[in-house]
């Protein structure tokens, strides 16, 4: 206050004795009010503390990844979310897929996470079944009625994913649930395309059973049997020809 006083921003005035005595006893009342959480902390600690929220976040995303259910349930009951995501955005369902921890995953949709929460890139659980081909897990979401056409950030769909990657089961799948089989993804591919442009005998054998539309071309103008090709693919190439 001295140097306020100085340069003149407060008036000089002297503190009036009944004005300084209501000033100590508010001191006093401050100084009891810091003192007593003080007197009390030691009694407080000695109780079972609950985790803080980044904790919970930390054990509930730790379980997701070891596949352990036991802590998983232990989050849960702290208080923890079970649609809890890491930095990514990844859930605890779409991080137990990516893992392939089966039981976990489907444990998490019993509890009730969202089964078609995408994460950062986009990617869904959907996605992520289908990719890793976890039949388990892809017919759970299934049965929950989740979206069948969403793309992630690559203009992907679960469809691309499981072609893709020669899931053929996955793929029975998910034309089962209602996928159009000569669907057009990014850049007029179709799923045939990609099956056989990764050289997945299976799937593309699958895909041609139900209906797949070897003639239809990509934005380029090829069509799959040039893709299996191209790629070096002969079985695929050959299994594509024209009256095979």
């Amino acid at each position: 206050m001295s140097s306020l006083l100085a340069v003149g921003l407060l008036p000089r005035r002297r503190l009036g004795l009944g004005l300084r005595e209501r000033a100590l006893g508010l001191l006093r009342c401050l100084l009891r009010c810091l003192v007593l959480p003080l007197c009390i902390a030691p009694s407080i600690g000695a109780q079972a503390q609950e985790p803080e929220p980044n904790q919970l976040v930390a054990q509930a995303l730790a379980s997701a990844r070891s596949g352990d259910l036991a802590r998983l349930q232990q989050a849960l009951e702290a208080g923890a979310s079970v649609n809890t995501r890491s930095r990514n955005g990844d859930s605890l369902l779409l991080i137990a897929i990516k893992g392939e921890q089966t039981p976990y995953a489907l444990a998490t949709l019993a509890r009730g996470a969202d089964p078609q929460r995408p994460n950062a890139a986009g990617v869904t659980p959907l996605m992520a079944a289908a990719f890793q081909g976890n039949t388990a897990v892809l017919r759970a979401l299934l049965e929950r009625h989740v979206a069948l056409d969403p793309v992630d950030r690559v203009q992907k769909s679960a469809m691309v994913y499981a072609a893709g990657a020669g899931r053929s089961e996955a793929v029975s799948l998910l034309l089962d649930a209602g996928v159009a089989v000569n669907a057009r993804y990014d850049a007029q591919l179709t799923a045939l395309m990609w099956a056989a442009g990764m050289g997945q005998v299976e799937t593309v054998r699958l895909l041609l059973q139900r209906g797949a539309d070897s003639a239809l071309t990509d934005d380029r103008g090829k069509n799959a049997q040039q893709m299996a090709r191209d790629a070096g693919h002969a079985a695929v190439a050959e299994l594509l020809a024209p009256g095979h």
